[in-house]
């Protein structure tokens, strides 16, 4: 479709459009994204390739949900505010739902052995789902050089260094945008969609709405129930939604270590079984952090009934994690918009990307550690930290599920949903048989 300007479509229709591509929102980010380029570049033409390619870099500069922020985008450029609004909605709304659900089911049988068996084979197959996820964003952003040192330091400071996660992106982003001055800029191109952009007023408006809607409650736990679990979930959610980028699993890098070895709300194998929740439902990948909101005030309930404790942290996990990516988009896409073309965005994306990759990397073999082994160690000498395994504390049946599960993946080439399926029969199996 060149030279045309297409109408846009009517709310109602895109509502059905957005509505579809949340139920079909399975397989992480790139899955997401892949569904939302078949259906509105390529089926329906609502978007040009350029201008899908355009928002999607710019929503992977963002912190939060690349995913997710790239449907609100998209859905502002087709409809406006409105349209911004429905599309990042609904993308979240089945995963919401889905992982409420399987928090409480979690909450209340996670313990019995039947389901502890199913979450023992699920976390096996997430490992290998991450160590997947390392190689494919490996391939796509390591071509040169510089990325691959920016990948490899990236690693080893956060890993042996314990450099905060929010210090190694904003590093790689200078680097990129160093390396990318005297860049060929493509402005002033016309689009292949003639899509207009949607009037600036109505977007900063949303924004700082959004702003406020995140913001407020925040500020008012803090002031009327200050160190509670709903106050310190509000605020570490809220310092979340603001550094890490990269999406889902560098998301998880810094969630781990602070839920974990820091607040103590989880322990590192429920943080797997969190995972595995959100890789078999749809929505954003970033909704196991739910999860994590749930069991924290779960266990923490300060008075309530545990399961409403745990209802409105989850909840409100998920509205301070969410509320942020909508004033990004509402506050900033209009802004990019005219800068299409510019390659400052892009040079800081590349390297960006690069230290994720080091930051999963990171994250996989973390979780590899805390699966694999029943006992880690911490050996520290001056600022190098290491967490080794205890090796007499290896365990067999996980190393053997996690073969399978890495077999059915990169041998077999089997889907994220039928290998997890797979791994949950497994781990029952093994119940069964006396195994795990």
């Amino acid at each position: 479709m060149t030279g045309s300007e297409p109408n846009p479509p009517a709310p109602s229709e895109a509502a059905k459009t957005w509505a579809r591509i949340a139920a079909l929102s399975f397989g992480g980010p790139a899955g997401q994204i892949a569904v939302m380029h078949r259906i509105l570049v390529e089926e329906k033409r609502w978007i040009g390739e350029r201008r899908f390619l355009h928002a999607l870099n710019f929503c992977m500069l963002l912190p939060g949900p690349e995913a997710q922020q790239l449907a609100t985008y998209l859905g502002w450029l087709l409809n406006g505010t409105r349209g911004g609004l429905i599309a990042g909605g609904l993308f979240i709304l089945p995963g919401l739902l889905s992982i409420m659900a399987l928090s409480w089911l979690y909450a209340l049988h996670g313990e019995a052995p039947l389901v502890a068996a199913i979450f023992f084979g699920l976390k096996a197959g997430v490992l290998a789902i991450v160590l997947q996820a390392v190689i494919r964003l490996g391939r796509r952003a390591l071509g040169g050089w510089l990325a691959r040192i920016v990948a490899v330091v990236s690693f080893l400071s956060i890993f042996v260094l314990d450099v905060p996660f929010p210090v190694i992106v904003i590093g790689a982003a200078l680097i990129g945008l160093l390396a990318g001055r005297g860049g060929q800029s493509r402005k002033g191109e016309p689009d292949e969609d003639g899509l207009k952009t949607p009037p600036m007023a109505g977007a900063l408006f949303a924004g700082c709405l959004a702003l406020l809607a995140w913001l407020v409650p925040v500020v008012l736990l803090a002031l009327f129930v200050p160190g509670t679990v709903f106050d310190v979930i509000a605020r570490f959610f809220s310092q979340m939604a603001v550094v890490t980028f990269g999406g889902a699993y560098a998301a998880l890098a810094w969630v781990a270590q602070e839920a974990v070895a820091v607040q103590g709300w989880l322990r590192p194998g429920e943080m797997l079984d969190g995972l595995g929740l959100a890789e078999t439902t749809p929505g954003p990948l970033i909704m196991v952090l739910q999860f994590v909101g749930f069991l924290a005030a779960f266990r923490d309930a300060g008075g309530l009934p545990p399961l409403l404790a745990g209802t409105l942290g989850g909840l409100l996990a998920t509205w301070v994690t969410f509320a942020p990516c909508f004033a990004w988009i509402f506050l900033c896409a209009p802004w990019m918009e005219r800068l299409r073309g510019s390659v400052a965005p892009a040079a800081a994306l590349s390297m960006v990307t690069a230290a994720v990759v080091g930051v999963i990397l990171n994250l996989a073999l973390w979780f590899a550690l805390h699966s694999l082994f029943g006992d880690v160690m911490l050996w520290q000498a001056g600022p190098v930290r290491l967490t080794l395994p205890v090796l007499v504390s290896f365990v067999p049946s996980f190393a053997a599920l996690t073969l399978l599960a890495l077999g059915l993946i990169f041998w077999r080439g089997v889907g994220i949903g039928t290998t997890l399926g797979i791994m949950a029969v497994a781990g029952v199996l093994l119940h069964l048989a006396g195994l795990v």
